[in-house]
């Protein structure tokens, strides 16, 4: 079973947590055991586990992903002038695959799947794919 789920950004930069709806999927498909692919079809976004406890962890790691891929620097030759989401994006990878057991997410405490937005605000999507 495939679900796309459309998400609305509002910045530039944000981490959205999907978690409740990866766990909502996997409830409505009755799925007891196996994995859950999560999967990001931008070039300019991504999808990451974290700390899902302080927000902090969230706005730490954007401004570090800010000062190690500057948003305009004057030798990046993209036209678009977003190397910094694509270069934000190939860092933090386009899936997850998480472990479905009883039927829950597999997740440590304090861990969350969050959606990496880079080049908003935009309407994006992100897709679902149960693997027994």
């Amino acid at each position: 079973m495939l679900k796309k789920h459309t998400l609305e950004t509002h910045k530039r930069d944000e981490m959205i947590e999907v978690t409740h709806l990866v766990q909502s999927f996997i409830n409505d498909q009755n799925m007891d055991e196996g994995a859950v692919l999560v999967y990001c079809p931008h070039t300019t976004a991504g999808i990451t586990i974290n700390e899902n406890a302080d927000p902090d962890v969230k706005t730490d790691m954007l401004r570090r992903f800010d000062e190690v891929y500057p948003w305009k620097l004057v030798k990046d030759l993209h036209g678009e002038g977003n190397t910094a989401a694509h270069m934000k994006a190939s860092t933090i990878g386009s899936s997850q695959t998480i472990i479905v057991t009883n039927g829950r997410l597999l997740l440590g405490t304090w861990q969350g799947i969050y959606f990496c937005e880079f080049d908003g605000p935009r309407q994006r999507d992100v897709y679902f794919k149960i693997i027994r």
